[in-house]
């Protein structure tokens, strides 16, 4: 019987399109089996009755009404879905979209397989200097921040069960990002290696990642100044790949 392809959810943004276009084509490109992609869009949510949390919006950054704090992309919180949209059962990889694969994204489903974790992930020790993102968004800092940019979900674990719908729709931020729905303690959460979620402007350059993850901004960005080693080393690639695309008619150019 053929295997079933592995399944990545991607969070989306509108106004990072070509950047989820990009990581599609990458992904599938490198891929030796089948891969299942599923980009998670506010607007399918909300018809699937998946998705009803609300904001507010001042000069352009958003404020959640549940905590009433601020947040940058349509998937902050919608990416909590992922054991509810694959039917809590099997395995699962999240991806944000400002990222760039350059190996085949079937060896992290290969790699991290105990059934103890209820999720794996990278476990960084991130503070920004910071006090805004790209795109003028407001930067916090707090405990496991970046940790839900790359998780690869055991969505059949009891703890996943346990987020539900209505809990990613109605409990804070905090709570969703620093996986309280699991615990205080980090042993309980499976650890991946930083090549998987190597981060611009952070993460060593001795670390030769397999997923570069923009989080200066990236090339899409016409305002981006590119972080520590991304231009000579990233960057470029990732134009190679997007060029490529525009050349082929496969997406539209945007504007620089």
């Amino acid at each position: 019987m053929k295997k079933a392809p592995n399944t990545v959810y991607i969070g989306y943004d509108p106004k990072e399109r070509v950047a989820y276009d990009v990581l599609k084509f990458t992904i599938e490109r490198i891929a030796v089996d089948n891969t299942r992609i599923v980009p998670i869009k506010l607007d399918t949510l909300k018809r699937m009755n998946m998705y009803w949390r609300e904001h507010t919006e001042v000069n352009g950054q958003k404020y959640d009404k549940v905590d009433k704090k601020p947040f940058s992309t349509e998937f902050s919180f919608s990416r909590f879905l992922v054991p509810a949209l694959n039917m809590y059962e099997g395995w699962a990889l999240y991806m944000d979209c400002d990222m760039f694969v350059r190996t085949d994204i079937n060896e992290i489903f290969e790699e991290y397989t105990l059934d103890y974790y209820p999720l794996y992930c990278v476990k960084h020790k991130y503070n920004s200097e910071n006090k805004t993102k790209m795109d003028n968004q407001e930067q916090q800092n707090y405990p496991r921040k970046n940790w839900s940019s790359l998780m690869l979900w055991n969505c059949s674990h009891p703890k996943n069960q346990e987020l539900t719908v209505e809990k990613v729709n109605t409990m804070p931020g905090s709570w969703l990002h620093q996986f309280e729905w699991i615990g205080d303690r980090d042993s309980d959460i499976g650890g991946i290696h930083e090549e998987w979620n190597w981060l611009d402007n952070h993460s060593s350059i001795d670390i030769k990642p397999k997923n570069v993850h923009f989080t200066t901004g990236g090339p899409w960005f016409k305002e981006w100044k590119c972080g520590r080693h991304a231009d000579g080393y990233y960057a470029s690639e990732w134009n190679q790949e997007y060029t490529y695309l525009v050349g082929k008619g496969r997406i539209e150019p945007y504007e620089i």
